[in-house]
């Protein structure tokens, strides 16, 4: 849990009292690689923290795969919109690989809010952090080609290519599997 400690500090300075207070509501779940942690139609309750694994949050369109993201160590995640809005998930939530991701649910993330304020402030820098990131990502999506999504993130994220099977990595810049093939096969030629 000391990496969750250090990622809950990097947002803001929080006092051990309340630290252990929050703590004590975390529960730790191991996956194996394609376990699910939500699938459509799960009511969303919990906001995660991945320690150590990867997670690809995807929704299948016509029975073909729609990758969204792929959240891998030291980051918050969840089915954003459906744990918000206390609506039914319409994504997936699902292990690429062995993980493990510590678990608090909703109702003890308030409880934790209402007892500390740097708690809450946590809370608040947190999800504009998940806010930021889910914008950046559909910005970067809707003004890149898609040979540039692929040297990003080659550049920014060259882990994952190992980690994640390719026809993921093609789901997750828009493209089939043969596209990514193509661009990977011209940018080997020049």
């Amino acid at each position: 849990m000391e990496n969750l400690r250090n990622k809950i500090l990097s947002y803001t300075p929080v006092n051990v009292a309340d630290m252990d207070y929050i703590f004590q509501f975390y529960r730790k779940i191991r996956l194996r690689k394609g376990g699910k942690l939500i699938k459509p139609g799960d009511r969303v309750d919990c906001f995660y923290y991945l320690d150590v694994g990867c997670v690809n949050y995807y929704k299948l369109e016509q029975g073909e795969i729609k990758v969204l993201e792929f959240y891998t160590e030291d980051v918050f995640f969840t089915d954003l919109n459906a744990y918000v809005l206390d609506k039914p998930a319409t994504y997936f939530l699902e292990a690429t690989e062995d993980t493990i991701v510590y678990a608090i649910e909703k109702i003890n993330v308030e409880k934790a809010f209402r007892m500390s304020h740097q708690l809450e402030r946590f809370g608040r820098l947190s999800m504009q952090d998940a806010f930021v990131r889910t914008f950046t990502r559909i910005e970067r999506l809707n003004n890149r080609t898609y040979e540039e999504r692929y040297l990003r993130l080659l550049n920014k994220r060259p882990s994952l290519i190992q980690r994640v099977p390719q026809y993921l990595i093609a789901s997750y810049l828009g493209l089939t599997p043969v596209g990514l093939s193509k661009i990977r096969k011209r940018l080997v030629k020049n």
